[in-house]
């Protein structure tokens, strides 16, 4: 990364949200590989304030440029809308594919090659692909069915919510832009990173993982009540197969309610998307779907099995595109 940029004001792009895994990423790039990245936070209206707080707070200390790239109002509001009305449990998907476009757009307009990423297996695992499927095809047969508001024209450097196949094969060939996943490659343990953010970046914890976006509070919601799905499963799993949980630890607290499941979130979260609580129970009574009701492009994606592999592991995707659509169950 330091060769590629070279010459360059910044080494890298790195997606910035405010919660455990963006913000240490951010002091590990900076303090321990001595990276010039130019930090990206996604705004779609639903950010936590506590997460802004921790961005800023980082960004100031490590010396980082943040750069926000928020969404036009109404198409993110109508995406999240129009994926309530597919009654599909992906009801981040444009948010997912908002974040990702974000990333490359900025890349493509400073000249970057490379991005990176904070997922971590060790931490929170993969989902299943029945549970959150990513794919642009998707995103758009959704929008064309149940959405209102036209999506704007995809540009290379202002992406909007476009992310195909033709897209992807634009940023990793034409502007040879590679995605690293850091902490596939770090000993990561979450309790002693929580120490670490607290005394170097003054960082606070935004109550639940994942609640960065208050958002989460109506998924978590909806994915317990319609889906009989509890996305702690495949956290916790990578918690205990990494010996940060024991077994019994994570099967007790499964037994309860997230906390992130709070009403007066959720309740704002609605009135955000303009809808009434009246509104908002209509359109998810309706019976639970997944994305395989919608054209997508799954069967393509099935076919190119060793290719994605190999573009995996030379990043020319996130590394961990091969095991979500090959290894997480359907």
């Amino acid at each position: 990364m330091k060769r590629v940029g070279r010459g360059r004001r910044y080494d890298c792009v790195l997606g910035v949200s405010g919660g455990r895994d963006s913000s240490f990423t951010l002091w590990y790039c900076v303090v321990k590989l001595g990276l010039r990245p130019l930090a990206v936070h996604f705004n779609d209206g639903f950010g936590n304030p506590i997460a802004g707080e921790n961005m800023t707070k980082a960004c100031r200390i490590l010396g980082v440029e943040m750069r926000t790239i928020t969404s036009d109002w109404r198409e993110s509001k109508d995406l999240k809308i129009a994926f309530l009305k597919a009654s599909v449990p992906d009801m981040e998907e444009g948010t997912d594919v908002g974040i990702a476009t974000a990333l490359y757009g900025v890349a493509a307009k400073e000249g970057i090659q490379r991005i990176i990423i904070g997922q971590s297996f060790r931490t929170e695992g993969i989902a299943p692909l029945s549970w959150n499927y990513l794919d642009g095809k998707y995103l758009k047969a959704v929008h064309k069915q149940f959405g209102t508001v036209p999506l704007r024209p995809w540009k290379p450097a202002d992406p909007g919510f476009h992310l195909d196949l033709k897209e992807m094969f634009y940023y990793a060939f034409i502007r040879r832009i590679k995605t690293v996943t850091l902490l596939y490659h770090v000993d990561y343990v979450r309790a002693d990173v929580d120490q670490l953010l607290q005394k170097e970046l003054d960082w606070v914890n935004p109550g639940a993982h994942y609640f960065d976006d208050l958002y989460q509070s109506v998924i978590y919601y909806l994915n317990r009540t319609k889906f009989n799905i509890d996305r702690r499963l495949f956290n916790y799993s990578a918690l205990i197969r990494s010996g940060q949980m024991p077994r019994t630890e994570g099967l007790e607290k499964v037994r309860h309610v997230n906390s992130i499941e709070d009403e007066k979130v959720i309740s704002l979260c609605i009135k955000r998307l303009g809808l009434t609580r009246e509104e908002f129970e209509h359109i998810v009574a309706t019976p639970p779907t997944t994305f395989r009701s919608y054209p997508n492009n799954y069967a393509l994606i099935r076919r190119l099995r060793w290719p994605i592999k190999l573009l995996s592991q030379f990043r020319l995707i996130p590394e961990s595109a091969h095991d979500k659509y090959f290894n997480c169950g359907t």
